[in-house]
């Protein structure tokens, strides 16, 4: 618990081991994370085996780093339960040693993948694949989970990503699917997830002490009830000059907190071509948010004593557009710049906003439409620029 110029900021990770309900990837087959399956006792599993039918291992596993791989899984809806031990590179590091390759199978559950340059990845040219990834610790890999197929689809449910290059990934230009993850936490990685034709899909989880928490950038990201904070950066969406493109970044009823920015220094604009914010509180964070977007949707947020609230303004590049949509009911409060600013010549609407003792001006918004309702008083620079303000 920190206290925070009176905001109480909890992370709340109580479910991140205990108590989760069953959920499934989109296109998926359902399954049930701990159903009843009967496995081969893996007594006999070596190092750089393959495996055909239902495992669960009886041992820890320590694996060459020159192998092709730890264990590879090619069997048609087949299990792998690491039974809580722990495979684990040996020998010098190897961003091309692979922990768990999988070229067929339904789910890796139970137990710590450490060390490899891919914890657990996919085979190029498989797919679909429909992977659940329950209950496990990847740790201190190139990439937690990297993604080769087409498509590959992973559910990633009460499971640990800690001190990865990055926590999800893809192989560039070669794959494509979902990160579907639920009430994992994400902590000391450098990346914690790369959006790259792979739309992802958060709930419940908790990102802390991670480099940034998204690279959105040929994507959809989703991030709902989830707790961003201690961060480096919240996230990267770049304005890519070729034909990438960020093409929604939406957050529901999230904590984003503390962290030393929204974006890193080197990219400090989010420019996704659809921005949606909703009942988000976005805490005492390094820099304000700034968004060159297409349209938007900000809806019943607070930004509170950040170094500055909300900057809006049209997207540059391909594909051009001028920003429109909605700010609503939104409150800005004691951020050291300004509340809300919506650079000219961005058109939204704005209506119903509460801007209350901001350092800069409270709406600064020239070229907005107003539409009414919208309320500030003590703001050093100004209450109120292009648009009419109460005081009450």
């Amino acid at each position: 618990m920190k206290q925070t110029r009176g905001f109480t900021v909890v992370l709340a990770v109580t479910t991140l081991f205990t108590g989760a309900p069953d959920v499934q990837a989109r296109g998926a087959t359902p399954s049930d994370a701990d159903g009843e399956v009967t496995f081969t006792a893996g007594l006999t599993v070596q190092c750089g085996d393959t495996l055909t039918t239902h495992t669960r291992l009886t041992h820890d596993l320590h694996c060459p780093s020159s192998a092709p791989f730890a264990l590879q899984l090619d069997g048609d809806g087949i299990v792998l339960d690491l039974g809580g031990y722990t495979i684990r590179r040996t020998g010098p590091e190897n961003r091309n040693s692979q922990g768990i390759v999988i070229a067929r199978g339904r789910m890796v559950r139970n137990g710590t993948v450490r060390g490899f340059g891919s914890g657990i990845t996919t085979t190029i040219g498989a797919g679909p694949l429909n992977v659940r990834l329950h209950e496990l610790a990847l740790l201190d890999n190139g990439a937690g989970v990297y993604d080769r197929a087409s498509p590959g689809n992973f559910l990633i449910t009460n499971s640990r990503l800690n001190g990865n290059g990055s926590g999800l990934s893809s192989e560039f230009d070669a794959s494509n699917g979902n990160f579907d993850v639920r009430s994992s936490l994400f902590t000391h990685n450098g990346t914690a997830m790369l959006g790259d034709f792979h739309s992802i899909d958060v709930l419940d989880s908790t990102f802390t002490s991670n480099g940034r928490v998204f690279l959105c950038w040929e994507s959809n990201i989703r991030i709902r009830s989830s707790t961003i904070a201690w961060n480096d950066a919240v996230g990267s969406i770049p304005n890519d000059p070729g034909f990438r493109l960020c093409r929604q970044m939406r957050f529901e009823n999230t904590l984003i907190a503390n962290n030393a920015a929204f974006a890193p220094a080197t990219d400090p604009v989010w420019n996704p071509l659809n921005l949606s914010m909703l009942d988000t509180l976005a805490v005492r964070n390094g820099t304000g948010l700034e968004a060159a977007a297409g349209t938007i949707y900000i809806d019943g947020n607070t930004f509170y004593g950040n170094a500055s609230g909300l900057t809006l303004s049209d997207r540059a590049g391909f594909p051009y557009t001028s920003l429109t949509g909605i700010v609503r009911g939104n409150q800005f409060l004691a951020n050291d710049g300004d509340g809300l600013r919506v650079q000219p010549p961005s058109i939204p609407t704005v209506l119903n906003n509460l801007a209350l003792g901001n350092a800069g001006f409270g709406i600064y918004a020239p070229t907005a439409f107003d539409g009414g309702g919208n309320v500030a008083r003590g703001n050093t620079a100004g209450d109120c620029v292009g648009i009419v303000c109460a005081m009450y």
